[in-house]
């Protein structure tokens, strides 16, 4: 998956404002909103929540920096950021059982299952816009 891989224009620009987008939320995680992200730890992990908020937070900050930068593996900093997105799903499926607020705007159990089908869109998008798909059918070719 480390062979030149070819993306378009627009994969391009959505990769950046991913990869933006993580960056901000990374270093959201590990200042201004902390303790609504910590909202989204379930009960049952068992690490202090703040540590939890703030490695991810720190995860996040590195998997859009990576995204954004190392062209030549992007297609697996794709496939990282979307298991990502699968691990932190569990997070908000409690926020949305445990009726927790967040952000403002997840203030309402409605709010907070309608976020819930984000996620997949956020996974597609990693994977899409990083190329991902593509390397990997071009390496089960290879192979």
């Amino acid at each position: 998956m480390t062979q030149k891989l070819e993306t378009t224009l627009t994969q391009d620009i959505f990769r950046i404002l991913l990869a933006l987008f993580m960056i901000y939320a990374g270093f959201s995680h590990l200042t201004f909103n902390r303790a609504d992200f910590q909202a989204q730890v379930p009960d049952w992990v068992p690490l202090n929540k703040d540590l939890v908020v703030l490695l991810s937070g720190i995860v996040e900050m590195a998997l859009g920096l990576g995204l954004a930068i190392w062209k030549k593996e992007k297609a697996r900093f794709g496939w990282a950021l979307a298991l990502f997105f699968v691990l932190i799903f569990p997070g908000n499926i409690a926020q949305y059982l445990g009726g927790k607020d967040a952000f403002g705007v997840l203030n309402s159990d409605k709010a907070r299952f309608i976020r819930l089908f984000f996620q997949p869109v956020l996974i597609v998008w990693a994977l899409w816009s990083a190329g991902s798909f593509k390397a990997w059918k071009n390496n089960k070719k290879e192979n």
